[in-house]
């Protein structure tokens, strides 16, 4: 079969061809939202007298998610691998490719309290998995490729999130060293990100329509640091403060773009501000468990609530979308 033949597919399978990885982030916003609503389930529903559970719904659908998702992948590298790796060649795509071992360390974060003999193996696989998925992509980053700076964008932090999220599971687990391994990578390249992240907003040209969603992917590091600096020290100091403050500090500040970033045409993009939201949410409810804070229980109520708004309009705008062949097609 020629090379054109494999990168120019017909009719047939060009939605398939063009199926892209960020498809895995709808899987992080569902994992996510599992996890923010098993947190509120635990916290906030004792105080408002309510037996409900819908976690394990949602971690049900999240997994036939994850797997259909995967699935559609592993049949676009085996079909149209070249178009796979026109993705990792892709200065933007790049830094998706670990939304897929998020979404398994994610998902082992989800079974460890009813399934924790599937939780490990699950770990184990998300984590070697993000552990080579990182240093592939930061390799490319700082020696294969001539990147520019209005290549950068929000999205870059997936990777570090990645690390920092492995302690979650990893402690209960009983892997404290390889969690404070990946903790301490993660964090580090938060804050070169941050500092590379910042002055490519404030001194290059605004991001382009269809990565303004990504602006939200800001608050991912800090929440998620609090939630693992939690589970590695235990308790609350001034440095989980510091984490739980900074995501508060950076929510305020997509805050006051999300007006202009709403009022932009759908992409798969919107998805970044599934996850994120959710951890915050998530952050919230643990540091009420952790202070007895009232307020911050009835923040985590608040922002339960915002989360499964945003997300029940993005799985119904994605469905809306995948019926009027909106996606999936050359950029």
């Amino acid at each position: 079969m020629s090379t054109t033949a494999e990168t120019d597919p017909g009719p047939r399978d060009s939605r398939l061809a063009h199926f892209p990885v960020t498809f895995f982030a709808t899987v992080m916003g569902m994992m996510g939202l599992t996890l923010a609503w098993h947190a509120g389930e635990q916290a906030l529903w004792p105080r408002l007298g309510l037996s409900l559970t819908v976690s394990p719904v949602l971690l049900y659908a999240s997994c036939a998610l994850l797997v259909a998702v995967a699935a559609l992948y592993a049949l676009k590298l085996a079909t149209h691998f070249p178009m796979a790796a026109a993705e990792w060649q892709h200065p933007v795509r790049l830094a998706f490719f670990p939304t897929a071992s998020i979404s398994l360390i994610l998902l082992s974060v989800a079974l460890m309290g009813d399934y924790p003999a599937l939780a490990r193996p699950v770990w184990i696989t998300g984590t070697a998995l993000q552990g080579l998925l990182s240093l592939m992509v930061i390799s490319d980053w700082i020696g294969q490729r001539h990147f520019q700076p209005i290549h950068l964008n929000a999205a870059w932090f997936i990777p570090p999130v990645g690390n920092i999220l492995v302690p979650v599971a990893g402690v209960p687990l009983g892997h404290p060293e390889i969690s404070w391994l990946f903790f301490s990578g993660g964090a580090l390249f938060w804050v070169v990100l941050l500092t590379l992240v910042m002055n490519r907003l404030t001194f290059h040209d605004p991001l382009p329509g269809r990565l303004q969603p990504t602006l939200v992917i800001l608050i991912a590091p800090p929440a998620v640091g609090f939630i693992s600096w939690m589970r590695l020290h235990g308790g609350l100091d001034p440095l989980a403060m510091f984490f739980l403050n900074a995501a508060y500090v950076f929510a305020l500040i997509v805050a006051t773009q999300l007006p202009r970033i709403l009022r932009l045409p759908f992409a798969l993009s919107f998805w970044a501000l599934s996850f994120p939201l959710a951890a915050l949410t998530i952050a919230t409810f643990l540091y009420a468990d952790s202070s007895g804070s009232v307020f911050h229980l009835w923040l985590g109520g608040a922002l339960l609530a915002f989360l499964s708004a945003v997300i029940a309009g993005l799985v119904g705008r994605t469905l809306l979308a995948i019926a009027r062949n909106e996606i999936c097609h050359p950029e």
